[in-house]
Order: structure tokens, then sequence, then C-alpha cells
């Protein structure tokens, strides 16, 4: 256990969490509604600060990234929790851990340092919070962050977005990159499969994008909940309005945990959804979970040019030159792009 940041003492001993947009107030010897962060006499405490649930090392592609670092190895760790309920969670088996089984917490004791060794170790160029939502275990996170940046590593999260501007403004200096799950654009359906408000996750995306940490956008497409035209073209558009150069990856949903009774998404919605994201002016718009379709690969917004031919999460083919197009010499949005060598 560590004391937890990010929270403040109110009366009768309960705290105010200010971690995400929750804003729990906790009453003593109860939890948050991440099920891992507790008050204990007055004073909030992180359950899983060291305790991995989750561990591996993943091409950077899988988070997904495709316009950092592409072709790299990320280190990846998760704890237990997460405060967003989301019926068609695809690790729901460690995010609705707490909630799901009495408050339990499993867990691996491994050290900050021990994340940073491994990181060296095993030649990642990167280190990954995943899996679960990131901000749960922001205090580790944080500390493996810092740890991280003085060795030349980088990292980034992968996220629901729904952290607090104070929480993003702290670790802002030691975060290169995040991923946020921009789930659904109507109100009502956010709230009701994800259990959160939708407003905070365009706020945090809008913040992260001015403070110039690198931000793509992945959105699973889930058919009747936000498979129409209009729910896209509004989700395209706000990428929009924030960068043209964010890049939005549509995934396809298959029915998991509570959200079991609605199909697959055929890959001809995720063409369409790509079709929206070009239409709306977006640079790079990627279509996930369907290896083998051209939605996989980065062409030159400029002049269409194929710069990188992917499979999957391998990369087959790479034709970036000192982080430009080759044939008409434009700037390639990302980070990192300039260093991978086939």
């Amino acid at each position: 256990m560590k004391e937890a940041m990010l929270y403040e003492k109110i009366e009768d001993r309960k705290v105010r969490c200010n971690l995400c947009n929750h804003r729990c107030i906790i009453l003593p010897s109860k939890r948050g509604i991440c099920g891992v962060r507790e008050n204990q006499e007055g004073a909030l405490y992180t359950l899983v600060y060291e305790k991995v649930v989750a561990a591996n090392i993943d091409p950077i592609e899988k988070k997904p990234f495709f316009n950092f670092y592409p072709g790299t190895r990320s280190y990846s760790i998760a704890t237990a929790g997460c405060n967003f309920r989301c019926l068609h969670c695809q690790n729901y088996n460690i995010s609705q851990m707490p909630k799901d089984h009495d408050g339990m917490i499993a867990g691996e004791s491994v050290k900050t340092e021990a994340i940073v060794a491994m990181a060296e170790k095993t030649k990642c160029r990167s280190i990954s919070y995943t899996y679960t939502e990131p901000t749960i275990f922001f205090e580790y996170a944080y500390d493996t962050a810092v740890l991280a940046s003085k060795k030349g590593i980088k990292n980034v999260f992968v996220t629901n977005g729904y952290m607090t501007k104070e929480a993003l403004t702290l670790i802002k200096p030691y975060l290169d990159a995040a991923n946020v799950d921009l789930k659904f654009f109507d109100e009502k359906t956010h709230q009701k499969i994800c259990g959160a408000k939708r407003n905070p996750v365009l706020e945090t995306i809008k913040l992260m994008h001015e403070l110039g940490i690198w931000v793509e956008v992945t959105t699973l497409i889930i058919p009747t909940l936000n498979d129409s035209d209009e729910e896209l073209r509004q989700i395209a558009q706000f990428v929009y309005s924030v960068g043209p150069e964010i890049p939005w990856h549509v995934s396809a949903f298959y029915p998991t945990y509570k959200l079991t009774d609605l199909p697959s998404t055929p890959a001809a919605t995720l063409k369409k959804a790509r079709k929206i994201g070009f239409d709306a002016g977006l640079r790079y718009v990627y279509t996930g979970n369907i290896p083998g379709d051209e939605g996989e690969d980065t062409f030159c917004y400029n002049c269409k040019t194929l710069l990188i031919d992917r499979h999957g999460y391998e990369i087959l083919k790479y034709n970036i030159k000192e982080g430009r197009c080759p044939k008409c010499q434009t700037l390639v949005d990302g980070k990192g792009m300039e260093e991978f060598k086939l």
C-alpha cells in the first residue's frame, strides 16, 4: 500500500479523490469506483502500488500506435481495477476484478526499478501502461515513468481518457504518448455502456494535444450502438477539430463479457468508418482487427504514396526517409518515424 496522490481530506474523515473525473467522495473503510483506492482512517491509499496483474512485451502497434516509434517493442504492464464499467470489456477479468470478486486484488509484487530494468533488458523503446485503465494505478505509473524517462525510455498510456486535468498536468513531463478510447459520441450510450460521462474524455483529448503529448484515438465500432454514419461522422469531426494529424483507429467488436447479444463488426463497417474519417479531413485512419486490409497501412496524406505496409502488427515495408515521404517530401506526422529500419 502507498498513500495516494491527488486527494483531499474533507469532513468526518471522508476524502475526495481528484485522480479521475468521477471525483469520488469516499467514506472511511470504503473504496472509490475504481475499487483500488481506499479510505483508511481519513487518508486515501492505493491498493495496487507495485502490484502487477499483467506484464508482456508487445509490438507498439498492438496498443495501437501506428505513428509513434513504429516497429518498436513496448513493455506493457497493468494492475487490477478500472474506473469504467464497460459492458464489452475484453480484459474484464482484471479490470473488473475488485467489482466482480468482492474487492479482490490479485497481482505480483514488482518494484518500479524492476519494470524499467526489464524494459531495458528486453530492448523495449517504451513502457505502456495498458490492459486496464492506467489512471487508477497512477502512483505506480508516475514513479515508473519518472525512472524510465531518465533512461531514455518513452512512456505511453492506453486510456479511457477520464483522468482529471490535475492528474494529466502532473504526469505530462514524463508522458510521451496516449491512445485514448473514444468509445461513443452519444452521451446517453456512453453512460449506459461505460458508466461514465463523455465530455471529460473529449476534454482530455484536447488537453493532451495542447500539452504536446502525441495522441492517437481508438473507437471500437459496435453494431447498433455506435456504427451509424452520423455517430462516426461526429467522432471523426471532433478528432479533426483537435488536430487533423491525430490517427483514428476504428476497430472491430467481438461479443464478450456482458455484451454478447450483438454481432461482430462487419469489415464493410470499418471500411465505411475509414472513408468517413478521411472525408472529415483526417490524415491517418486505420482499421483494426481485420489483418490484411489496406486500412492497416500508412499513406502519405499529400500524394497517397504507401509509406508503411503492415500485416497485423508486422511491418513488411517501410518507405519513410528521414521522417518524410520519399516522393513529395511531406513530413509524416508522428514521433520516432525516422528511427525505424527494416
